[in-house]
C-alpha cells in the first residue's frame, strides 16, 4: 500500500507527535461556558432554546432545564422584539449555579414600570399580551439582574440581562467525578 509522504513524519523526525489523548467529559463540578449568537429574527429564540436544552442535557442538568428554557426564551424574545440588532445567549456553569445571560446591542437598561431586579413588579393589566417577563424572573430565578455594557468602536455596547438557577441535587452518577 502506498502512503502519502505528506502525511508521514520523516524517518529522522526528532519530535514525533504523540497520538491524541482520549477526550473525557468534564467532571460535573468543573466550570464551563457556551455562547450562542442569533440574529434579530423570530426564529432566534427557538434556536437558542434548543441549544440550551441540548447543553443542559449533555451536562446532566436536567433538573434546571424547564426553568432555564422558559426564562431564556423570555429574554431572547425580548432581545429580538425590542432591539435593532443581533443578540447572544451565554450559559455559564460554576457549580452549583447556572448563569444564563442574554446580551443585545440596545443600550437601554430599563426594568419595566419602574421596577428593579428583585421586584416587586406590578402585575400587568389582565388583557395585556406582554409585560410578565420580570415577574417570571422574580418567581423562577434564584437571582437575576442586568447591566449596561460599555460603548465600543462600533457604537453602544448594549446590555446584559442574566439570571441564576441553583442546583440543589446530587451530581448525576455518570458525571460525579
Amino acid at each position: 500500500m502506498h502512503q502519502d509522504p505528506a502525511t508521514q513524519p520523516p524517518a529522522n523526525d526528532p519530535l514525533p507527535l504523540p497520538p491524541p489523548p482520549e477526550l473525557a467529559p468534564l467532571p460535573f463540578a468543573e466550570p464551563w461556558g457556551y455562547e450562542i449568537h442569533f440574529p434579530r429574527d423570530p426564529r432566534g429564540p427557538r434556536v437558542a432554546r434548543i441549544a440550551l436544552r441540548a447543553v443542559l442535557a449533555s451536562h446532566g442538568l436536567d433538573e434546571l432545564t424547564e426553568r432555564a428554557e422558559l426564562l431564556a426564551t423570555e429574554l431572547a424574545t425580548n432581545a429580538v422584539r425590542h432591539t435593532a440588532g443581533p443578540a447572544s445567549l451565554h450559559l455559564d456553569w460554576t457549580c452549583p449555579a447556572l448563569r444564563v445571560s442574554v446580551r443585545d446591542r440596545s443600550p437601554g437598561l430599563t426594568f419595566a414600570r419602574g421596577g428593579v431586579p428583585g421586584g416587586p413588579h406590578p402585575l400587568p393589566p389582565q388583557d395585556a399580551i406582554d409585560g410578565r417577563g420580570l415577574l417570571l424572573l422574580d418567581v423562577l430565578a434564584d437571582r437575576w439582574d442586568g447591566c449596561a455594557l460599555g460603548d465600543g468602536p462600533w457604537g453602544p455596547g448594549g446590555k446584559t440581562i442574566w439570571f441564576e438557577l441553583l442546583w440543589e441535587g446530587k451530581p448525576p452518577p455518570a458525571l460525579a467525578a
